[in-house]
């Protein structure tokens, strides 16, 4: 299947937190969009892999993207390695994305700029005819995304670009909001973390709102990149 943008999340609910508006409004304009998770964010501290399984499936339905695949590999524990650069690759060559979106390339957890770097790097990678991949016993062809950016996550880093999503903060927090186990729930009896907090999810949508209100829009997700955009024209920007 050839998709059009594949994000890419080193646990599931990252992609939702960084660029989940983006997301919700490109599948609105007709893009295909896919999702690839790295672990199965079975370190985290409330509920278990199970149970994430099942968030990110609902977070997919609510996204209304094509396709979400889990890689599995280990949370916490993954390496920016052969082994893992090539799994990653057969998922860019299997699905041939336009444009990757990834980690942060700086954060407080450490499998984001961990799994920013790996994916990253299997993108060019992935472009290099001589190396050989295979899935369900097909040879792949070589295939090199046309761009990679990355979303933002805790560290308030400064964007390159934003993206205007206003008219889909909501969709943004429902998808997020999908992993009950994980985000503010004041019925919950199990241990308090950094993102439990009401004050967490509010700062979800408040970026998204201030990302927004400088660019002149209601709200807008951030992005860095690894090389130049270029533009046709100069009345491109907005």
């Amino acid at each position: 299947m050839k998709i059009d943008i594949l994000a890419f999340g080193a646990h599931p609910d990252d992609v939702e937190l960084g660029c989940g508006g983006t997301i919700a409004k490109e599948v609105a304009l007709g893009r295909k969009v896919g999702i690839i998770d790295l672990t199965r964010g079975e370190l985290g501290s409330r509920g278990s892999a199970k149970k994430r399984d099942e968030e990110a499936a609902k977070a997919k339905e609510i996204l209304g993207v094509s396709v979400r695949e889990n890689l599995a590999f280990a949370d916490g524990f993954f390496m920016n390695n052969k082994e893992h650069q090539l799994e990653v690759i057969k998922m860019i060559r299997k699905y041939k994305p336009d444009v990757v979106i990834c980690n942060a390339i700086d954060d407080r957890h450490i499998d984001h700029p961990k799994g920013s770097k790996l994916v990253s790097d299997a993108c060019f990678l992935s472009g290099l005819i001589k190396i050989e991949t295979e899935l369900n016993g097909v040879k792949q062809e070589k295939w090199r995304p046309k761009q990679v950016y990355h979303y933002i996550q805790w560290k308030n880093i400064e964007p390159d670009f934003v993206v205007d999503i206003s008219g889909y903060v909501d969709k943004k927090i429902e998808s997020v909001m999908a992993y009950d186990s994980q985000f503010y729930n004041p019925n919950s009896k199990e241990v308090e973390t950094p993102i439990t907090s009401k004050n967490f999810i509010n700062s979800v949508r408040y970026r998204a709102n201030d990302l927004g209100r400088l660019i002149g829009v209601d709200a807008a997700e951030g992005f860095t990149v690894e090389r130049y955009i270029g533009v046709n024209s100069i009345l491109d920007l907005k």
